[in-house]
């Protein structure tokens, strides 16, 4: 690794002090801004400021899991300050620098465009995806085992969709026994699903296979567990839904009737954040070795 290599961190959770860790044995030079709380030991780490960091030698901004809401405010966990990513500060950078961030809205978007710099979005990323979805998986299990007055095994479980994430859950649900059932919407995907050994259930069709359900867990990002679903739902029903913001339910109607649901966002980062930081600084690495 080239030691000249010159990355700054903008807060983060407890998951970026494993990337921290990782960056600095690979001997990358740091600058830190939202981690005033804590101190850290290695000569190339170092707690800087907006005011007076150094923009002109940055390789990389590394933003949290969230990257930005809409004003620009990053997530801090080990800071009282407020942290802004804004347009001025991207324009400082060196043109090869590149952002990387877990997601990224219009606001962050808009600002890599204008400035024209690279931004990349780790948890768009196959691997990422993938690996985040075994802390995901054990997490949901987790929230299941806790939420639930019967065992996990036994259950009638639904899981809607069956990408990166969904094949985890139904695989880790089956293998504590309980009797799978996985929606989607592609004949191939149904087709998969068969042949993996789960009920498949054409997305069409969930409206009249849901009353059966214990626990059902989304994965879709698109409101797919409507009112019309919602409503064919036992009032009993466990409702999990670990898609992104706003997430796949209509949680005020299943508020309504009185449906316990859990909008389970960033279950990798609070169930297992040092395997979750470890997935995120390999990558990181790699990425880094490669520019």
């Amino acid at each position: 690794m080239n030691t000249n290599k010159h990355v700054m961190l903008l807060g983060g959770d407890e998951r970026y002090l494993h990337v921290i860790d990782s960056l600095a044995k690979a001997g990358i030079r740091i600058s830190l801004i939202g981690y005033e709380q804590l101190s850290f030991n290695e000569p190339n780490i170092q707690h800087v400021g907006l005011d007076n960091a150094d923009f002109s030698s940055l390789r990389a901004i590394i933003l949290p899991v969230a990257g930005t809401d809409l004003k620009g405010k990053i997530e801090v966990t080990y800071s009282d300050k407020q942290v802004y990513l804004t347009e001025q500060l991207v324009s400082c950078t060196p043109k090869q620098c590149v952002i990387y961030s877990g997601t990224a809205n219009q606001y962050l978007q808009q600002i890599a465009d204008v400035t024209d710099r690279k931004l990349v979005k780790l948890f768009a990323r196959d691997d990422i995806a993938i690996y985040n979805s075994i802390p995901t998986a054990e997490g949901t299990l987790k929230l299941a085992i806790e939420q639930s007055d019967e065992t996990i095994h036994g259950a009638n479980v639904c899981v809607l969709g069956f990408g990166r994430v969904g094949i985890t859950v139904a695989r880790v649900f089956s293998a504590v026994g309980a009797n799978v059932s996985v929606a989607a919407r592609s004949s191939a995907a149904v087709a998969r699903i068969t042949e993996m050994g789960f009920h498949a259930i054409p997305l069409n069709q969930l409206e009249k296979a849901i009353g059966q359900m214990t626990i059902c867990i989304n994965t879709i990002p698109s409101q797919v567990v409507d009112q019309s679903i919602i409503s064919a739902m036992s009032p009993s029903v466990l409702l999990i839904d670990l898609a992104s913001k706003p997430g796949g339910t209509d949680f005020d109607f299943a508020l309504k009737r009185g449906i316990s649901t859990f909008h389970a966002l960033g279950l990798p980062g609070k169930t297992a954040p040092k395997s979750a930081g470890k997935i995120i600084a390999t990558v990181l690495l790699d990425l880094l070795q490669s520019t």
